[in-house]
């Protein structure tokens, strides 16, 4: 079992920088894939990035190759999401997830446990 927090979402503005944090509890946090996903107001819930158990390995969406960057911190159980060159239509609710053994596909169907979200909200 493993629990998820997220950390770090906020207001910004267009351009501005944030970086989320994603603390894990409970046992064997390096041998999970660590996923973020998003979900905006009146859309589906959609893959952003993710990082395999040992880092060596990332995958991202389109939308954010080039402008986020995803890491891990085994030692610490946190996984981040550093976000560069913002945009308003990266505003979402942002979760952090895990997947025993997994792939960095970014499936969310495949993912095990959940954080709760974290906002991100950017102005114009």
């Amino acid at each position: 079992q493993v629990q998820l927090v997220e950390s770090g979402g906020g207001l910004v503005q267009a351009g501005d920088s944030l970086r989320l944090s994603c603390a894990a509890s409970g046992r064997g946090f390096s041998v999970y894939t660590m996923g973020w996903f998003r979900q905006a107001p009146g859309k589906e819930r959609e893959f952003v990035a993710t990082i395999s158990w040992s880092g060596g390995r990332t995958n991202y969406a389109d939308a954010v190759k080039g402008r986020f960057t995803i890491s891990r911190d085994n030692p610490k159980r946190t996984a981040y999401l550093q976000m560069n060159s913002l945009k308003p239509e990266d505003t979402a609710v942002y979760y952090c997830a895990a997947e025993y053994h997994g792939t960095i596909r970014g499936r969310d169907d495949e993912y095990n446990y959940w954080g709760q979200g974290t906002q991100v909200t950017v102005s114009s």
